[in-house]
């Protein structure tokens, strides 16, 4: 006989054989549930006093009998879902109630996170007869004139079994067919995500949204969690999860990308109870950063640190190692495949560190060159996105990559330019720095910001058209005594002043003491020049009037 699930201590051998024979039956694929199904259930659920449930598949047949206590019954393991986003799970549970109770919460939340057809709830009479039923299922889209909850879900119920009016089939297809229509065949396209902001920030969760939308991925929908504190084990409550589990489904995401930091069993709890693949800020910046280096050196600085973070979150899950390194003689005795893993990342990490320590001593190289010429160098440094390489190349007049994104420039790039007193001087635009840039990026770039560590003026870009230009700002200021770069002469330059008004440049260029500029329209370019010359010492003045002789020859 096939095995019963759940709580079955206790019960009598004649008990057992009579809930194994509810394997046998079946129900046409047009119900909900049969009316002798129904009676069977609430007959054994009176007799052994307490819930007794089935889980049905599309075609009718009983594919588990779960029996649970009292007040509730517990579903068992049914495996991970299969399928693209927004699929139902092609089961339906049925259960009693002993003591006449709607569809509880805990019933919705199992409708919706196991991603359920339909929950029905059939009461067992105090003679074990079947009395009236009640039916749950997901509402494609949740209506605006109920409260949250409830909006979520579609509801029918009936006095008695026979009398329930709902062909299930036609109900689950016709569910079916209205989210694949919203979804608008959505699967085929890239991949779509719901952005979860855990933190009171606002700022901080559009900083996030906008990484999402750089790093490719389709945003299907904002969530927020106003709670006192993150939940220790799924970072969002019981509630939220169900909430974000029907609009995945609505919205066809397959990843949920939070706006904080994950530990990793944070991390594997919300994917078990959720089906979605789980995303942190850290994920997501090394994300960018893959998508965005171009040179070999970028690219392994990303490797480093994408394998610095992946490690603490491996587990048996993890399969594909194998890419990693190995071979012949690569394996040692009695290791398990997690071993294997972890040892391989950590050989990769070591290989790749010496490779950007070589890195490092070849740039240590180039800039003793430029030191033995005395060729001054000026390195500009800003929050990402505050347009640094287009200031770079308004001022060489080269053509630098640029977009309205976040974190387009990650490899170094310099150029020459020929100031009209000094000569020539060499301007390198860097990685852009973000709030709370995650540790081990700071360490795999290591080699790239020791390039600011020999400028002789810092050029701290700030987008003068941010409203949350003070907060990036001062993450900027924070990473720069974080590098030890707080003794450099710095010179503040406020751009893309061509979207603000003169007034409001006048005001945040005294207050922030800086140059007013527009890298698009190249205003103030020549006051930035003579302000840089100035502040690295150079006592006699520019000319008035005088104009950059740019040289867009790249930097040895």
């Amino acid at each position: 006989m096939r095995p019963l699930h759940g709580d079955v201590r206790g019960l009598k051998a004649a008990q057992r054989s009579a809930l194994e024979r509810t394997y046998r039956r079946k129900v046409r694929p047009d119900q909900v549930v049969s009316t002798e199904l129904a009676r069977h259930l609430c007959s054994l659920s009176r007799e052994i006093g307490r819930q007794v449930g089935v889980l049905l598949t599309r075609d009718g047949a009983v594919s588990k009998v779960i029996v649970g206590d009292a007040r509730q019954l517990e579903i068992p393991d049914i495996g991970r879902l299969r399928g693209g986003p927004g699929r139902f799970r092609r089961l339906r549970l049925v259960h009693t109630h002993l003591r006449g109770e709607s569809l509880t919460a805990d019933d919705l939340n199992d409708l919706a996170l196991l991603r359920l057809d339909m929950v029905a709830v059939v009461q067992a009479l105090e003679d074990g007869s079947a009395g009236g039923i009640e039916v749950a299922y997901l509402a494609p889209e949740p209506a605006a004139d109920v409260t949250a909850g409830s909006a979520q879900f579609l509801r029918v119920d009936a006095p008695q079994v026979y009398e329930l009016e709902l062909d299930f089939a036609a109900t689950i297809r016709a569910v079916e067919r209205e989210m694949g229509r919203r979804r608008g065949g959505r699967e085929a396209q890239r991949e779509r995500a719901l952005v979860i902001g855990v933190r009171p920030d606002d700022g901080h969760f559009r900083e996030t949204v906008e990484l999402v939308r750089s790093a490719g991925v389709e945003v299907a929908g904002v969530m927020r969690q106003r709670r006192s504190r993150i939940h220790p084990r799924t970072v969002v409550g019981r509630g939220k999860l169900t909430e974000i589990v029907l609009q995945s489904m609505r919205a066809g995401a397959e990843v949920a990308i939070f706006d904080i930091d994950l530990k990793p069993a944070q991390a594997r709890a919300f994917e078990d109870a959720t089906g979605l693949k789980a995303i942190d800020r850290t994920q997501l910046i090394l994300d960018v950063f893959a998508q965005r280096a171009r040179s070999r050196d970028g690219k392994l600085q990303v490797e480093l640190a994408q394998l610095r973070y992946s490690l603490p979150r491996l587990t048996e899950k993890d399969k594909g190692l194998s890419r990693l390194a190995g071979g012949i003689g690569g394996r040692g005795p009695g290791e398990t495949v997690l071993e294997v893993g972890r040892r391989r990342i950590r050989d990769r990490i070591r290989k790749l560190e010496k490779q950007v320590e070589r890195l490092s001593r070849q740039r240590d190289v180039a800039r003793s060159r430029r030191r033995d010429r005395r060729v001054p160098v000026l390195s500009l440094i800003g929050y990402t996105n505050a347009g640094k390489s287009t200031l770079l190349n308004a001022l060489t007049r080269s053509s630098v990559e640029t977009a309205s994104q976040l974190f387009v420039t990650l490899d170094p790039t310099s150029r020459r330019i020929r100031f009209p007193r000094e000569g020539e001087v060499v301007i390198t635009d860097t990685v852009g720095f973000i709030a709370e840039l995650p540790p081990d990026l700071v360490r795999a770039f290591r080699a790239t910001l020791e390039e600011l560590g020999d400028a002789d003026l810092l050029l701290h870009v700030v987008d003068g058209s941010d409203p949350a230009w003070r907060t990036k700002a001062e993450a900027v200021d924070g990473l720069i005594e974080e590098l030890s770069l707080g003794s450099k002469p710095l010179l503040v330059v406020l751009n893309k002043c061509d979207l603000v008004t003169d007034e409001r440049a006048g005001l945040l260029a005294d207050r922030l003491d800086a140059i007013a500029v527009s890298a698009h329209t190249r205003a103030g370019l020549d006051r930035l020049v003579d302000a840089a010359e100035e502040a690295m010492g150079r006592t006699v003045p520019l000319l008035p009037g005088a104009a950059p002789n740019h040289g867009a020859a790249a930097a040895g």
